[in-house]
């Protein structure tokens, strides 16, 4: 590691020791690999997957078998790089891309890198995330980021990732009209994300009536309330699921013109039935969101230009030390985004 002052041996983590059960302990300052720079963390955002490790322990095949340090939302600043990365990054702001992919699969090298069997993702066992004072990634994974984001932006470049993702499988341009179900966090951020890439009709179905109001201030064009209206006539060019709900994923399979898109980015029951007919008839494409590719440039810009706002997202703000309230945060009405600062 090349030489820089004022790094300690040591830092604060925050650990999930057990299901439910959060402790903040003393560890060593990771080492930094050649390829790698040191980030002091300054901000990370909390996740529904890092509740959902908190209170199940599991994300489908994923499981906990052992103390994780959660959060894979983070900003910070360059304090060290490793012996093959320049020096003169240190000091730098950065947004991390949280994850280590091999670079010599199939997948890596047909440039889908977020589908990389051998994969090290933050958060996701056994790979810790960044509910801690430094964290290691990376160089070309450590993305600058532009003075007009503020560090808590800079880590919610990640959940816009998502949404940008999604509005790239959904084949989203100009003109496009567009269905989203659910409006919490990704649905909100996916909102954006369709009008930046220049959807003129989005709408977004919720059952509750205050999101559905607050998704109206971040480009939504209408909302439904699904229990009292049928979205299945809509006729849209792409539907996006962030609800995870089996009953909005098949009527929001319905409400799809022939040859759509249908994009499944929340997390639901591990089998639904689908309306085959449907799919048949309409030539529908059904695909997944597993993370991102190559999505880090693009959302610093979407925030730098105003196209998206982040920050007005955030809700509250807890201290590393308070991690198990961030993590519980979601239960405060009109809670939409928690953030951990440092």
């Amino acid at each position: 590691m090349s030489h820089t002052s004022g790094v300690p041996e040591t830092m604060r983590a925050s650990v999930l020791t057990g299901i439910g059960e959060i402790a903040v302990e003393e560890r060593p300052v990771p080492a930094v690999r050649p390829d790698e720079v040191l980030v002091r963390v300054a901000a990370v955002g909390v996740c529904g997957s890092d509740v959902h490790y908190y209170r199940e322990g599991r994300i489908g095949d994923f499981v906990i078998d052992g103390p994780l340090v959660l959060g894979h939302e983070v900003s910070g600043r360059i304090v060290a790089v490793g012996a093959d990365v320049d020096t003169g990054r240190i000091g730098e702001r950065v947004a991390i891309e949280p994850q280590r992919p091999c670079r010599m699969c199939g997948q890596c090298k047909a440039g889908r890198y977020n589908l990389c069997p051998h994969m090290e993702f933050y958060a996701t066992p056994p790979v810790d995330g960044a509910f801690c004072e430094y964290v290691t990634i990376q160089a070309d994974f450590a993305h600058p980021v532009p003075d007009a984001l503020s560090d808590e932006a800079a880590a919610l470049l990640e959940p816009l990732s998502v949404g940008i993702w999604a509005a790239r499988k959904a084949r989203i341009v100009p003109g496009s009209r567009v269905l989203i179900a659910g409006a919490g966090p990704i649905g909100v951020i996916a909102a954006q994300a369709a009008k930046a890439f220049g959807a003129t009709e989005i709408i977004v179905s919720d059952p509750v009536a205050d999101r559905r109001a607050l998704v109206e201030r971040f480009g939504a064009t209408r909302t439904i309330d699904p229990v009292v209206e049928s979205v299945r006539d809509l006729g849209v060019d792409a539907f996006i699921d962030a609800s995870g709900a089996t009953p909005a994923v098949v009527s929001g399979i319905g409400a799809v013109r022939g040859n759509g898109v249908v994009v499944l980015v929340g997390m639901g029951a591990d089998e639904i039935p689908l309306p085959i007919p449907v799919i048949q008839s309409r030539e529908l494409v059904i695909t997944g969101v597993f993370r991102y590719t190559d999505t880090w440039p693009v959302a610093a810009q979407l925030v730098a230009s105003g196209q998206v706002d982040l920050d007005s997202l955030v809700t509250a703000r807890f201290s590393l030390e308070d991690a198990e309230k961030a993590l519980n945060a979601d239960k405060t009405p009109g809670s939409l985004k928690t953030i951990v600062v440092l």
